[in-house]
């Protein structure tokens, strides 16, 4: 008899900060809501990863370590942490850390267990969506990461609130973008994570051609060079969701693949190769690069176009007078 392992039942229920700290990690900081701890995926002596537990999101501003993961959910730190173990064995290490109950498979003339509901009231809202430009911060930092070209149509403002614990409201904003699955990825200079169900972005062009990025800044550098190309694209917004987007290929001529040149982006565009012979790695546009957006940086500080740092501006939180 094995363990059903509910993976919507662990992002709810399991907390990153209280996974950590069960595994004997402790955090070195705590400012905004934000928990600083030393990365515990490489060594380090400066606090660079940074736990959001009222989003359930991690994000470590020193790099990824081996697996090439840097932020994302409690099952992508755990990916992370135990690379290379595979999928199931990470949500059985979590299960097993943060003692979390499973629902067992009953044999099938028993009938299953009706699996646990679970109601948690979700810690953050959505206050507005705006169109692109009336935030000096936002445009500041998309501007910096050479990006603002093409971001009219692509990146909205998003403001939202987290409350704390004793319901405590705290005020922020950031660029965003829609997922497939009815959530905002979200990104600012100090933050990177999800408002609601994590998903990938898919933007509608050609049924001939599509081209997978890893990010979605990455699709956007490619843009900038690329205004005319009519292929579809199809952004991951996390390494996880390679296997749907495998699927997404069916029906399509040809696929054209922009993965990160470190270890998790070259297992990813080999086993993307292998999987879907009508795929190419097109990674040499941005070749001595991590990514298609670190090329796009590195260019635009190489002629001192528009790249005016606003880091008096650009701040992860935003008490805004309502």
């Amino acid at each position: 008899m094995g363990a059903f392992l509910n993976v919507k039942e662990i992002k709810n229920k399991v907390s990153i900060l209280d996974l950590l700290k069960k595994m004997g990690f402790s955090p070195v900081k705590e400012s905004g809501g934000e928990h600083f701890f030393l990365s515990m995926l490489r060594e380090e002596y400066t606090p660079s990863l940074c736990v959001n537990d009222e989003l359930g999101v991690w994000y470590d501003h020193g790099g990824a370590g081996v697996s090439g993961i840097r932020s994302g959910s409690v099952i992508d730190f755990g990916m992370a942490y135990w690379y290379p173990s595979s999928y199931p064995e990470v949500l059985a290490k979590i299960v097993e850390y943060s003692q979390l109950d499973t629902v067992a498979f009953e044999d099938r003339n028993q009938g299953s267990i009706p699996k646990k509901r679970i109601d948690r009231e979700p810690r953050y809202g959505i206050d507005s969506i705006e169109i692109l430009g009336a935030n000096t911060a936002i445009v500041g930092y998309l501007n910096n990461r050479g990006i603002l070209g093409a971001a009219p149509g692509n990146v909205y403002e998003i403001y939202y609130h987290v409350l704390d614990e004793k319901k405590g409201r705290r005020n922020y904003f950031a660029s965003g973008w829609p997922n497939e699955n009815g959530g905002w990825e979200v990104r600012n200079k100090y933050f990177k994570g999800c408002l609601g169900h994590k998903g990938m972005s898919f933007v509608v062009g050609s049924a001939d051609r599509l081209c997978v990025f890893e990010g979605y800044f990455d699709f956007l550098s490619w843009q900038l060079e690329n205004q005319n190309d009519p292929a579809s694209v199809l952004v991951l917004n996390s390494l996880s969701f390679l296997q749907n987007a495998k699927a997404r290929t069916a029906g399509y001529a040809m696929v054209d693949l922009f993965f990160d040149h470190d270890k998790a982006g070259f297992a990813a565009t080999r086993e993307f190769l292998s999987d879907i012979k009508i795929s190419r790695d097109c990674s040499l546009a941005y070749s001595g690069f991590k990514d298609y957006n670190e090329k796009i940086v590195a260019e635009l500080k190489s002629k001192n176009v528009g790249y005016k740092q606003l880091d008096q501006n650009i701040i992860s939180e935003y008490d805004r007078t309502r």
